[in-house]
């Protein structure tokens, strides 16, 4: 069985996040990277998926991006993952592009399950799993919390607004993960020795034939507004009016 996993270098959220004064893009220079949150959680399911099978699932981490992406695949590859693929591009790209790329390592690989972060924390889009799973003609299944493996089936309980869905999709299939599906592992100090001996793919962007050129424009950028001071009300009915009556809420 062969499982791919799709990463993304983003911004550590426990840092403090600003706008650039032309509001052109994010201030990134004095912040750390990471791999996006829900993509660590879909790498560690793949690496379990894995160690269930004896270790029989070949567990392939793709990344799209620059030369720096290469820190997060060797975490990823620290993790558990069996080789790293590095799709490079210098140019930003939208869902819809990430998707045309990632189903060009797909056709190229063959995996049986692509499993993603539902969302990436920094653009938080949540499209590209399943832009990625209509290209492709494959079941998907978003928001996962729960998955099982059978020889020609998964068997999926994904989180709804109504409570949870259980669902059966064939092989091969696109999943999404949400939060509850694990916690990712820590990455200890062998795995990280081990994991620089593991091989590493460069592809060129240009060379899979996909025209990204970006269909999205990002405007501008700006921090949320500074969240007033609150007020003390003197009993429920003055509440029930400055809620009213000022806030507008009810």
């Amino acid at each position: 069985m062969k499982i791919l996993v799709p990463i993304k270098r983003v911004p550590d959220t426990d840092q403090k996040i600003a706008a650039t004064a032309d509001g052109a893009k994010v201030a990134i220079d004095h912040i750390p990277f990471v791999i996006n949150p829900f993509d660590a959680i879909a790498l560690e399911e793949a690496v379990r998926i894995s160690e269930r099978l004896g270790g029989a699932a070949e567990v392939v981490a793709v990344g799209i991006g620059e030369a720096e992406y290469e820190q997060q695949l060797r975490t990823a590859l620290a993790m558990g993952a069996t080789r790293g693929i590095c799709v490079r591009c210098s140019r930003p790209l939208d869902p819809w592009n990430v998707a045309r790329l990632l189903e060009a390592v797909v056709v190229r690989e063959q995996p049986d399950l692509v499993i993603m972060g539902k969302q990436a924390v920094d653009d938080d889009c949540n499209q590209s799993g399943q832009m990625l799973a209509a290209l492709l003609g494959w079941p998907q299944a978003a928001f996962i919390s729960k998955i099982a493996v059978s020889d020609d089936h998964f068997d999926i309980t994904r989180e709804v607004d109504g409570g949870l869905e259980n669902l059966t999709i064939k092989r091969p299939a696109v999943v999404t993960t949400d939060l509850r599906l694990n916690e990712p592992r820590y990455v200890t100090l062998p795995n990280i020795m081990k994991a620089k001996k593991k091989p590493l793919e460069n592809i060129k962007a240009e060379t899979l034939g996909i025209d990204i050129a970006p269909r999205l424009t990002t405007l501008r950028m700006k921090e949320p507004a500074a969240r007033g001071a609150g007020v003390k009300v003197a009993d429920a009915a003055e509440l029930i009016n400055k809620l009213k009556n000022e806030a507008k809420v009810i």
